[in-house]
């Protein structure tokens, strides 16, 4: 790393040596500036995970524990938990599951708990006694969330009491796979559930040291995290020990301090919400968890709880925006905003609304990807930067990509082919001993999937991103679209496969292609089905809506449904998205498209008339 160091101060002052204009010196600056901050904090990281066993999230927080025991660590609403009070529950809960529970270091656990203090403290209990945890997502209901639980392996699921229900639903499957069930809080309904809270009734409370670190390994799965990925239904990612340490570099390298107060209203079951966490433990800052984002509440609670750092999606900064504008826009002590997805004239508005003084600094990075972009420059619509010394340190490559064929384009020799500057391309990252693609739990072929293989030369092998991006001539990146079966919408990454599965289950429906569509002034892409019926049947609008609302998610019930005759397919029988990607939901290119239709008393899918389509593209209608 030294040597790396000492070549990229050769390069540098060769660059500037080169370099014609003061932009060209200020390029090069930042760069030199980040990657020696870079390998500071990796420095730092580097003799913790050296010693054996490594130094893990749990040792850390610990740490932090001893150094400031009495400092807040979680404010959630009215309650404030600090670092001593939420390690002595944790510990004491650490104690009970093995203790009375059976819980044995290795097991996986999964939980199901919303953003707030439970989540974290949970977390912690079962880390600190080895056990990989599955963050599920509370949203899922019935066969999609008994997929998510069963592809983690997990032999536990813990529940908070407000989705008991959700637990009964589900507990002849459970019971019948051998699953241990646990109810957080609170006296379960169902004699076959044990309730955590009871039993950690007679665990004194004398110690906050829980850690057993038997067989624990830098490589060893932490935590899994669902994701879309590019194909099929949600898959549970590794994260391993190494992988969630390296997450706190984006925010330690944006300054993130022990004085500062990180907000968190994204869902904790996500990757950024998981690394806000640990990124304040490194520090030893403290958190303020949001049950739910709230765009009419979302400044007031950073003036109330002095909130200096925030996380956002595109997303959010929209609808802030949205927002009418007050006298006390400016009236907070918010410095800087850490995330993704923000589009330029979002950016802009932000800024110029709510604070110049506010550092945006955008990323991009996939829960299981080897390969992540920081925009420490704060340039306005990139996803991040590169540089020499980036690139030497983490290599990648853009390469054209067929949407036709959905597969990567290769050349008369059957090599991938890289794009040239300015030119979207498909983003790989070569799988090395730094850049380690731990892949996902269960099915390898899932793992295998992701993968690119004989890409530049025999026997070299890539982790495919499933993301367009666009490399300037400055050497700045965007973000340019998501391929394969997934697309985003309201922060989530859809899972076309399922949301068709879900189509075709209803009685009418013979085919349905799903994919996501541009809608004006909104971020991502808004859900669409085009859809077969069968033989004399017709559309049956209010069951379809009916249907979507009790097995969907909001975020991924189609907002549009268009039916056709009949499904157009590929040379190679794949059902063709591009042409119908293309033609949108304008109801002058095609007559039969129905509206989701939420925001009237008929809460039924509509027929879309040119004035719904007007209303819809000019923002009259939110979608």
């Amino acid at each position: 790393m030294v040597l790396w160091f000492f070549a990229g101060l050769v390069a540098f002052f060769t660059l500037l040596v080169v370099a014609k204009g003061s932009r060209r010196v200020q390029l090069a600056c930042a760069d030199l500036f980040f990657f020696a901050r870079l390998l500071w904090i990796w420095a730092k990281l580097r003799t913790r995970l050296s010693r054996s066993p490594p130094l893990t999230i749990v040792d850390r927080f610990l740490e932090q524990v001893r150094a400031h025991p009495h400092k807040p660590f979680l404010v959630y609403a009215d309650e404030t938990h600090t670092y001593e009070q939420v390690a002595r529950w944790s510990a004491r809960a650490a104690r009970a599951l093995v203790q009375k529970v059976g819980v044995r270091p290795g097991d996986t656990v999964a939980i199901l708990v919303d953003n707030e203090p439970l989540f974290v403290m949970l977390w912690l209990a079962f880390a600190g006694i080895a056990c990989p945890v599955a963050f599920l997502n509370h949203h899922l209901s019935g066969s999609a969330l008994l997929h998510c639980f069963g592809c983690s392996g997990a032999k536990y699921i813990i529940v908070a009491q407000e989705f008991e229900d959700t637990l009964q639903r589900l507990y002849g499957q459970l019971q019948a796979d051998g699953v241990s069930m646990l109810l957080a809080t609170g006296c379960p309904a169902n004699d076959g559930v044990c309730s955590l809270e009871a039993q950690m009734a007679d665990i004194p409370d004398e110690s906050i040291s829980y850690v057993i670190q038997k067989g624990i390994q830098l490589g060893s799965p932490f935590i899994y995290i669902y994701t879309s990925g590019t194909t099929g239904r949600p898959k549970a990612a590794i994260v391993s020990h190494l992988r969630a340490w390296l997450g706190v570099f984006i925010f330690e390298s944006n300054g993130m301090t022990e004085a500062d107060v990180l907000y968190i209203s994204l869902p904790l079951y996500h990757s950024s919400g998981t690394m806000g966490i640990i990124s304040s433990i490194q520090v030893g800052a403290t958190v303020v968890l949001r049950k739910k984002f709230s765009a009419s509440q979302f400044w007031n609670d950073c003036r109330k709880y002095n909130v200096t750092v925030i996380q956002y999606i595109g997303e959010l900064c929209r609808y802030l925006c949205n927002q009418p504008e007050t006298d006390m826009d400016t009236n907070h002590k918010v410095r800087l905003a850490i995330g993704n997805g923000m589009r330029q004239d979002v950016w802009h508005n932000f800024l110029s609304r709510f604070g110049p003084f506010i550092r945006i600094s955008e990323f991009y990075g996939a829960t299981e990807g080897n390969i992540a972009f920081i925009n420490y420059m704060g340039h306005v619509g990139a996803v991040g930067r590169t540089s020499f010394l980036l690139k030497k340190l983490y290599p990648f490559e853009l390469i054209k990509y067929d949407t036709e064929t959905e597969e990567p384009k290769r050349d008369e020799l059957g090599w991938c082919i890289k794009v040239n500057k300015g030119e979207d391309g498909l983003l790989i990252a070569p799988v090395t001993m730094l850049s380690k693609f731990s892949g996902y739990a269960g099915d390898p072929e899932l793992t295998k999937k992701k993968l690119l293989c004989d890409v530049f030369k025999k026997g070299d092998v890539y982790f495919n991103s499933g993301d367009l991006l666009m490399q300037d001539e400055e050497n700045f990146l965007y973000f340019v679209d998501r391929v394969g079966d997934t697309f985003r919408w309201k922060g989530e990454n859809v899972a076309t496969t399922e949301v068709e599965e879900t189509l075709e289950a209803l009685d009418f429906i013979q085919e349905a292609n799903v994919y996501g569509v541009n809608v004006p002034g909104h971020e991502g892409k808004a859900g669409m089905a085009s859809v077969v019926l069968k033989p004399e049947s017709e559309l049956n609008c209010r069951k379809l809506y009916e249907h979507m609302v009790i097995f969907l998610p909001t975020y991924a019930r189609p907002l549009f449904v268009r039916v056709q005759d009949s499904m157009e397919v590929t040379g190679t029988l794949k059902q063709q998205k591009v042409k119908l990607v293309k033609e949108g939901f304008n109801p002058s290119i095609h007559r039969n498209i129905y509206f989701l239709d939420i925001h009237s008393a008929v809460k039924s899918y509509v027929p879309l008339t040119p004035q719904l389509y007007q209303d819809i593209t000019c923002g009259r209608i939110r979608l």
